[in-house]
């Protein structure tokens, strides 16, 4: 059996290990493959991991051998899943392994936003404090979340994670969601889309993209949401209209956009986001504690000796989890 990670740098940049995969067969191990060296790298390869490379139905055609994929992510929209299994081929993916990383990573954007920890930080590396008339100052406004009303668009395991935070911090928590009222935390208010942005003072995305979200965030949504409302992204890139976002920070209608995640990763120098004041970007990052990538390297690992015991698990469906 013949086992190639297409693109293993990012889950493993050096720190961790594939080697546990070499139990069930021969490993080849690839940093980055880009589309043209794809075909030439994975022909001979039964068992295929991928974050990033494309597996579509072009790609599947030229791969005769191929009979796994493992998506090293829980997202699972760079391979054609629906047409693997009609070839035969097991598709799986890794459910919940960035859960606490990711929410963390929602609370790390708003309470920076809250108390601009960094942008003091710097300050007084410069001699701002030391300078001071009094044994304080600020220049930024500085929020409490206690009281405050979040939005929670997608309430699967990082939204569910996200309402348990906010709560202890004695947020108002409410939710667009699929889900029954009896599968809410009592705290947890459900409401329509429209509603939850009416209501919400911070709204946080945690749904999968698809043709029902794309470009949710839009001009239009945006006027739905309260006067100098705080937008969190760290789903996916294409659940917001990025021209739209940049022009709700300039007039004010957003106080602040934060996100792990764009259309384009990375991102075209021209995107506007990148040079708007109050949008916080991080590099999409929001998954890779350690603690994060050894789980997922583990679920992987063990996602191929199920396939190769004959007990696929994990193997992906029509929605995403």
């Amino acid at each position: 059996m013949n086992i190639t990670v297409l693109d293993g740098y990012a889950a493993n940049p050096g720190d961790l290990s594939w080697q546990p995969l070499e139990r069930y067969g021969k490993l080849t191990i690839y940093d980055r493959t880009s589309s043209s060296q794809l075909i030439e790298r994975a022909a001979q390869s039964e068992i295929l991991l991928t974050n990033k490379v494309l597996l579509m139905r072009e790609q599947i055609d030229q791969l005769p051998r191929l009979r796994y994929i493992g998506v090293n992510a829980t997202g699972y929209n760079v391979v054609d899943a629906e047409y693997a299994r009609k070839k035969g081929i097991v598709v799986t993916n890794i459910p919940a392994y960035s859960t606490e990383s990711v929410a963390q990573m929602v609370f790390a954007h708003l309470l920076n936003v809250a108390l601009r920890v960094d942008h003091y930080a710097q300050l007084n590396r410069k001699g701002r404090w030391s300078a001071n008339p009094d044994f304080c100052y600020w220049d930024t406004p500085l929020i409490e979340l206690q009281g405050k009303s979040i939005g929670i668009v997608g309430m699967g395991n990082i939204g569910k994670k996200v309402s348990e935070i906010a709560h202890a911090f004695g947020m108002e928590v409410n939710a667009y969601t699929s889900k029954e009222r009896s599968q809410l935390d009592d705290y947890v208010r459900k409401t329509t889309f429209e509603g939850l942005l009416a209501i919400s003072d911070i709204v946080t995305l945690h749904c999968p993209l698809n043709a029902a979200t794309d470009k949710m965030i839009n001009a239009r949504t945006l006027k739905m949401m309260k006067q100098g409302a705080i937008l969190i992204n760290t789903g996916r890139g294409g659940l917001i209209d990025e021209q739209a976002v940049a022009m709700a920070l300039a007039t004010g209608q957003l106080s602040a956009f934060c996100a792990d995640v764009l259309t384009d990763e990375p991102p075209s120098p021209t995107c506007p986001l990148l040079h708007c004041a109050n949008a916080y970007l991080t590099p999409h990052i929001a998954w890779a504690t350690r603690e994060a990538r050894e789980r997922l390297i583990s679920i992987a690992v063990d996602n191929v000796r199920a396939f190769c015991e004959g007990k696929p698990q994990n193997v992906v469906g029509g929605v995403e989890r």
